[in-house]
């Protein structure tokens, strides 16, 4: 039997190695506030674990990423989003698309996209189609209404999932970001309106949490596809 409840001791950290059994898929790592040699610790510890899974790491500032490039050869590094991907990609199922309201959404967009594809499901990104100029998102909504799971990024006044949920019946993940002059408060104004959106069917992650939505997202694409994300597949 599978062990799920398996950690390791790093000293500084305690691996959780059972997640994968339990979840379906293995821990991450979330860089920020760690120093780029416990990044790299982390990742090999699970490498060990999991050496036919690919990994993801999270948060990563300059110097995580720069430790991360010169320490595993495989290793994919997004700048933009600040994660990493060590290993190969797993096949994908379903289909996820992120759409941003635009350019300076792009690294919470881009953790969105990221961990979606490292979880597992085929992913396509719109981006800058914000209100502002709507008549950029009516011109995509054949590739909105194709998906299995939305990730509607947006900051400033945080409209987007709205239309977006008005315009499809698709599930939908809405993402503030912490984007916006002085009264968007840091992406509070943008996670109200979210949360008060009368657009059915809209859920909502926490500020900047392009990690959670991907997760979320790669999930129900995962299911739609065929791949039910308990570990029991036989893609396995």
């Amino acid at each position: 039997m599978t062990d799920i409840t398996g950690w390791r001791d790093l000293g500084f950290a305690r691996v959780d190695t059972g997640r994968e059994a339990r979840t379906g898929d293995p821990e991450v790592v979330y860089g920020e506030g760690k120093s780029p040699e416990q990044v790299v610790a982390l990742l090999r510890a699970l490498r060990e674990e999991h050496p036919s899974r690919a990994l993801l790491a999270t948060r990563l500032d300059g110097a995580a990423r720069a430790a991360v490039r010169a320490a595993f050869a495989d290793v994919t590094v997004d700048d933009t989003a600040r994660c990493a991907t060590l290993g190969p990609l797993p096949p994908p199922y379903g289909q996820v698309v992120i759409v941003a309201a635009g350019t300076s959404d792009a690294p919470v967009s881009g953790e969105a996209a990221v961990t979606a594809r490292a979880f597992g499901a085929s992913v396509d990104v719109v981006a800058d189609v914000g209100v502002a100029g709507i008549h950029r998102l009516l011109a995509v909504r054949d590739r909105l209404v194709a998906a299995d799971c939305l990730v509607v990024v947006a900051g400033m006044e945080g409209a987007l999932p709205s239309v977006v949920g008005g315009l499809t019946g698709v599930p939908l993940v809405a993402v503030p970001t912490s984007v916006g002059y002085g009264a968007s408060m840091g992406g509070v104004a943008a996670l109200l309106a979210m949360l008060n959106s009368c657009a059915p069917g809209v859920v909502v992650v926490n500020i900047d949490n392009g990690f959670g939505a991907g997760v979320h997202a790669a999930r129900v694409a995962r299911a739609a596809g065929g791949r039910d994300g308990t570990g029991d597949g036989g893609d396995r």
